[in-house]
């Protein structure tokens, strides 16, 4: 948590009609700058010295800090204070304080560490915007502490017509860009081999995102298995993988369904077979007879065809 200091200022009788919201700590000024002109204003940390607010924490942590704004002008000062920043979240105890003329405000802010932040800095910044338009800020430094872990997962991997979908989960406390290898096995051999590759996306801790692999020229007919293979930065690694069952069309569920995907994958390697080989017929088989029948891949059979045996 940032700790504070401020010095006691002089002290010095206010106008009467001097307002002092219960919000704020109204102080007055040590003494106008030489050569200030009427009206200027400034925002600083307070307690002086300090060119920056700082604050550190782990995730989750809510940090306090005060931020003074200065009126050495001689007529009131309205302010507007917001802060920037990319993950930081700041707070004050009063966006819109009224700084009577020469006059310092001490406003309490707090700033809040995401609770999936992750560990490293940040920087932001306190803005006050007075009603003329003029603006002044403050810088903010925020510290992240706690141990950088590199952890994803890969989870809900399925296989649809064109494509390989998934879900990709940072489970560490860094952000990650995540690397991806994919491998599909069929029946006769590697159908799809691609080497590890960056993704386009950048996953901050506790993200989840679903993304989808192509694959527009997967088999026909052939029984699959599919390997994904996620990497990262920092030893983050993961793999999944699911199988799948390719025919043309429609066939009977169960086991008479399984019987049928079995003959067509059998008829198909004996064919390639058939094709590598140049092994002659033995001598003594006449032309007349006939062997074992071959099995009928599911597309090669034409409902209607006349048979051709016999003639």
């Amino acid at each position: 948590m940032a700790s504070v200091t401020r010095v006691p200022p002089r002290r010095r009788r206010l106008p009467p009609a001097a307002a002092v919201p219960a919000a704020l700590c109204l102080l007055t000024l040590l003494g106008a700058a030489p050569g200030a002109a009427a009206g200027s204003w400034s925002v600083s940390p307070s307690g002086g010295g300090r060119p920056s607010l700082y604050a550190e924490g782990p995730p989750g942590a809510v940090l306090r800090d005060t931020v003074s704004v200065t009126n050495p002008g001689r007529a009131p000062l309205d302010v507007r204070l917001s802060g920037t920043g990319a993950g930081i979240r700041i707070a004050f105890a009063d966006r819109g304080p009224r700084v009577p003329a020469r006059t310092r405000a001490d406003v309490p802010i707090t700033v809040t560490v995401p609770a999936g932040a992750e560990p490293g800095d940040r920087s932001g910044a306190v803005v006050a915007r007075a009603a003329d338009g003029r603006t002044a800020t403050v810088p903010l430094r925020l510290r992240v502490v706690g141990p950088a872990l590199a952890a994803l997962t890969v989870e809900h991997l399925s296989v649809h017509a064109d494509r390989l979908t998934y879900e990709l989960v940072n489970r560490g406390t860094t952000v990650l860009v995540p690397r991806l290898a994919v491998r599909v096995d069929g029946v006769l051999g590697r159908l799809l081999d691609r080497p590890a590759r960056a993704l386009p996306v950048r996953l901050r801790p506790g993200a989840r995102v679903r993304l989808a692999e192509p694959w527009p020229d997967r088999p026909a007919l052939d029984a699959v298995d599919v390997r994904l293979t996620i990497t990262a930065p920092g030893g983050a690694h993961d793999t999944a993988t699911t199988s799948a069952r390719f025919v043309p069309w429609e066939v009977p569920a169960g086991a008479a369904g399984t019987a049928v995907v079995g003959a067509g994958v059998l008829f198909a390697v004996r064919r390639r077979g058939s094709r590598t080989t140049n092994t002659p017929p033995p001598a003594d088989t006449m032309p007349g007879d006939r062997g074992p029948r071959p099995l009928v891949a599911a597309g090669d059979y034409r409902a209607g065809s006349p048979s051709t045996e016999g003639r």
